[in-house]
């Protein structure tokens, strides 16, 4: 998932790929996140998001979906997906890599004026109003 202010990147780690298990690594990974900042998910229609209602309830966000090949509504996303194909080549499944290792992608590239995305999201979530990030 990618924070759309500072394009901070959260992977997720899915042994499988159903939707209890995307259900399951989703919420873990994402429920420290202030409510403010989980403003909406955006997901394609992959048949993995299946459980989008019970999702968007435990985040508290409401999902909304992309039109059928249409990947341009999810710009950030796709952006991110091919910068990440530098780390692992399409056809792979991520479910072959560890939690550790997908974290250790993360945060690997400068965005917004040289900064990187994790001290950019630290700054937004230190701030007192976390829906705006401020120089």
């Amino acid at each position: 998932m990618v924070e759309r202010q500072t394009r901070m990147l959260r992977l997720v780690h899915l042994p499988h790929a159903d939707s209890d298990s995307l259900h399951a690594a989703l919420v873990a990974r994402m429920q420290d996140l202030p409510p403010a900042l989980m403003r909406s998910i955006t997901w394609d229609q992959g048949t993995e998001m299946a459980r989008h209602l019970a999702t968007a309830e435990k985040l508290g966000a409401p999902v909304y979906f992309c039109d059928s090949r249409s990947p341009w509504q999810r710009g950030s996303n796709e952006n991110t997906n091919g910068l990440l194909r530098d780390y692992f080549p399409k056809g792979v499944t991520l479910a072959n890599y560890s939690l550790g290792h997908l974290m250790a992608v993360e945060d690997d590239r400068m965005v917004l004026q040289d900064r990187c995305p994790a001290d950019l999201f630290a700054a937004l979530l230190a701030s007192r109003n976390p829906s705006v990030l401020r120089r």
